[in-house]
């Protein structure tokens, strides 16, 4: 006789992750999602007592830099140029139209 036991054959029924969103979706039909957002803002005061500001300033800048290395990785350097050009058109065509609209809003003023 051996040591070594057999594998026991899985038994039939959902996984670990199935169950895990059917009972969320129990959850949320039971008491809707604002339960969620409760819970939620419970657990970030909790974290806030506990930790602090500094806490969460040191987690989005390592989030942050991620992301950014992440992006890089993506789309290539000229990736931030390309966006940087777009961002700086859109900012000039609002100029242009809030320019307009004083102008507009002038005569208007004006006329009567």
């Amino acid at each position: 006789m051996s040591d070594e036991r057999e594998p026991q054959p899985k038994a039939p029924g959902m996984s670990v992750r199935e169950a895990g969103k059917k009972g969320g979706q129990t959850v949320k039909a039971k008491y809707g999602p604002e339960f969620y957002e409760a819970i939620g803002r419970k657990g970030g005061l909790a974290t806030k007592k506990s930790h602090g500001h500094a806490f969460y300033e040191e987690i989005g800048k390592k989030g942050g830099k991620k992301g950014g290395e992440a992006t890089r990785d993506r789309y290539g350097a000229d990736f931030y140029e390309r966006i940087g050009q777009k961002g700086g058109q859109r900012v000039k065509e609002l100029i242009e139209q809030g320019k307009r609209a004083a102008i507009v809003a002038e005569e208007e003023e004006r006329a009567s």
